[in-house]
């Protein structure tokens, strides 16, 4: 592992997307997005999806400098095509949207279509708290995932953000998937050389498996809660109904016909839609009572749940966000640590577009 400064992997992961054509001020977003993951603790969606974006690119497969357009709207809804951008661009283009809409009509809600990979959940979710709104967020995604009792894959790992604001209390903020884990964890897995615990996927015949690689070998994801006994059909039915929120509503590809973030992937013959789907909301909380009112009882929410007693074993109770804002600011005093193999594939970025690529300070 190597210790890079946020700062540093923020602005050379902007000036690989200005290589790929982004406008700035599109780049400074995608940058950000990516960065927060990483100080969030969210490695797998962090600087190690830029190559993956890059090789999408490449392809043709990914459009650098996007002209998305409103297909649809209504005073608080709206269908916006990405016109096969960024996900890190198009999911906070359609959450500002659903903002806007929301200052009129108390709330706004944005349905996209013809996207890419956006990221994590969480960022898109967290625009809407500095306008004391509600944010939600969620995108369905390549399909790695068994509906329950099924070894077909057919859902994506389609996570689901919410971000609710607070008086003097840090934001309450889930951002999960919708699965067990997310692909990003084997992909970590993979790159260690560890196995998955069980519960986290099945090989291709549909059996408990703890290899990491079980994707490659035909295998597939499970359901949050993994099989029947523990839950699986609840993260199947979430999981479902992201992809008709994020997709079968705003006109992109759903189930088995989402293609694929994987570029060594070829997208699903006849297509039911545009790229990937996404999912924006924003809720104005004086739509409903006073923001401050509201927000202070947030707090007493907050601050009641975490004198929650303790199991033995366990010092405190967490509150959805503790653990991402601490590392957060852990991250940013001390930097953020890098799997061997992601370094690689930025010296290979930085050699492709000819970048400086730094790294005699890290730590």
């Amino acid at each position: 592992m190597i210790k890079f400064d946020a700062n540093y992997l923020k602005e050379f992961t902007f000036q690989v997307f200005r290589h790929m054509g982004c406008p700035d001020a599109e780049a400074i977003v995608a940058a950000d997005c990516l960065n927060q993951a990483d100080l969030r603790g969210v490695d797998s969606h962090g600087v190690a999806r830029l190559s993956g974006y890059v090789r999408l690119w490449e392809l043709k497969r990914l459009n650098a400098s996007p002209n998305m357009k409103i297909t649809h709207e209504t005073p608080s809804t709206a269908v916006l095509d990405g016109d096969l951008g960024l996900g890190l661009v198009t999911a906070p283009y359609a959450m500002q949207i659903a903002i806007d809409k929301a200052k009129i009509a108390g709330t706004g809600w944005v349905a996209v279509q013809n996207s890419n990979h956006y990221g994590i959940a969480g960022y898109h979710a967290m625009l809407a708290l500095e306008h004391d709104m509600i944010g939600i967020s969620m995108t369905n995604a390549s399909p790695l995932v068994a509906p329950t009792f099924s070894k077909s894959r057919f859902l994506g790992t389609n996570p689901i953000a919410v971000a609710i604001p607070a008086l003097t209390q840090p934001p309450f903020v889930i951002d999960m998937a919708t699965t067990t884990v997310a692909n990003g964890k084997l992909e970590v897995l993979q790159r260690k050389g560890e196995d998955a615990p069980l519960g986290w996927a099945q090989d291709k015949d549909g059996n408990p498996t703890t290899d990491a690689f079980a994707l490659r070998k035909g295998g597939s994801m499970l359901p949050l809660g993994g099989d029947r006994e523990h839950g699986g059909h609840k993260g199947y039915c979430m999981g479902a109904m992201v992809d008709i929120f994020s997709a079968v509503l705003s006109g992109a590809n759903y189930g088995p016909w989402v293609p694929p973030f994987v570029p060594f992937l070829e997208p699903p013959a006849n297509p039911v839609g545009n790229g990937i789907g996404h999912f924006l909301g924003a809720i104005r909380i004086d739509a409903f009572r006073p923001a401050a009112e509201f927000k202070a009882h947030m707090d007493n929410w907050i601050e009641t749940f975490r004198n929650a007693e303790p199991v033995l074993g366990q010092d405190r109770i967490l509150i959805p966000g503790d653990p991402e804002r601490e590392l957060t600011v852990e991250r940013k005093k001390n930097g953020i640590l890098l799997h061997e193999q992601v370094v690689k594939d930025l010296r290979e970025l930085s050699e492709k577009f000819s970048l400086d690529f730094n790294d005699t300070f890290t730590q």
